[in-house]
């Protein structure tokens, strides 16, 4: 697998090995022994899969106080994904990192605790996985407006299909440091 570190630290993309032959294709999308080297955690403890339609936005979602890390595959179609820094303090604060992710090259991105996430289907019935390293609490749910103009991120949808969350969503300059992840030097 190819591991490639981004300019937010902690945030990795990672591109497994697809094997091919005129069966079709295989790939691990986890591994534990050879993720943890990567630096990636070896610990799940949720699995969601998310299932849309070209143009649907999701996020930007983070939980707060026990914030929650992801690693992001697609299964079918394409998302244009990003994660956002959103730990209080944090030298990188704000700043985001999107990529994009399909299918068909099988690259996956890792959010670490303490960033916020979203995406947006490019393509339909795009299906998502995700794996989280802590349980989705209804009550640490958080939401950033998507479209933040502070975050400057170039969602390539003009006109998104939006939950009533994410489209009432408060910008990032909102929420107090005490309602956000904190930054912890080294981690």
């Amino acid at each position: 697998m190819k591991v490639e570190r981004t300019t937010l630290p902690g945030v990795i993309i990672v591109t497994p090995v697809v094997h091919s032959d005129e069966r079709g294709t295989f790939r691990e999308t986890w591994q534990r022994e050879r993720y943890a080297q990567s630096g990636l955690p070896g610990q799940w403890v949720q699995d969601n899969v998310s299932v849309l339609r070209r143009g649907v936005v999701r996020g930007l979602h983070f939980q707060f106080p026990e914030p929650q890390g992801k690693l992001v595959t697609v299964l079918r179609g394409a998302i244009f994904d990003v994660a956002v820094d959103v730990r209080a303090g944090s030298p990188s604060f704000g700043k985001h990192v999107a990529v994009t992710l399909s299918a068909a090259d099988g690259r996956q991105l890792w959010v670490p605790e303490g960033f916020a996430h979203g995406f947006a289907a490019l393509e339909d019935d795009t299906t998502v996985l995700y794996k989280t390293t802590r349980p989705f609490r209804p009550n640490g749910d958080r939401t950033i407006r998507w479209n933040d103009p502070t975050l400057g991120i170039a969602w390539p949808v003009p006109a998104p299909l939006l939950s009533a969350k994410d489209a009432d969503a408060l910008p990032l300059a909102s929420f107090t440091p005490d309602e956000l992840p904190q930054y912890e030097r080294g981690r």
